[in-house]
């Protein structure tokens, strides 16, 4: 038997500026899913999680709770951008040109802006994504500039072995 590695995700040398990845996974938002999150956040805006009140505004039903939004597309970019992340430096630029409503689908995209060493890790480098959600017809719903430290090749911590033999 012949054990080969899953994907692991990219290390700082694997980044090139103008790479543009097409997340692999969409997720449709249920109403469950925004209310659960507006609730557990405690944001009390009634857009969110009140029928009857959202029917009233111009949009006619709820929206999606633009922070679920920034993390599910956070979520998408993952396996392709931080999944050797140190941390984290920032979201900046975001902007929600149209609504994300219960029942449709977010997709994502981004595109390497700039990536350089870092000044003060040796063992990790930056990378700064400009990252778009859209829905099911295309239409964007979120866009973000999301920059990172990320692993160099050989410096991220070790994750264990696992044998499907032992």
């Amino acid at each position: 038997m012949t054990i080969k590695p899953g994907w692991r995700g990219r290390f700082f040398e694997d980044f090139t500026v103008g790479d543009v990845y097409e997340h692999p996974l969409g997720r449709t938002v249920t109403q469950h899913d925004n209310a659960w999150f507006t609730l557990l956040t405690q944001n009390t805006a009634a857009l969110h999680f009140d029928h009857h009140y959202a029917a009233q505004t111009e949009f006619g039903r709820p929206l999606v709770n633009s922070c679920l939004t920034i993390a599910l597309v956070t979520g998408q970019s993952v396996s392709d951008v931080s999944q050797n992340v140190m941390a984290n430096l920032g979201w900046d630029e975001v902007r929600l040109p149209n609504p994300l409503f219960e029942g449709d689908s977010v997709y994502s995209v981004s595109e390497v802006l700039e990536t350089r060493q870092s000044r003060s890790r040796p063992d990790v480098g930056i990378v700064t994504v400009a990252t778009t959600g859209f829905n099911q017809d295309g239409t964007p719903v979120i866009t973000f500039r999301r920059t990172v430290m990320v692993y160099r090749r050989g410096n991220a911590p070790r994750l264990p072995t696992l044998r499907a033999d032992v």
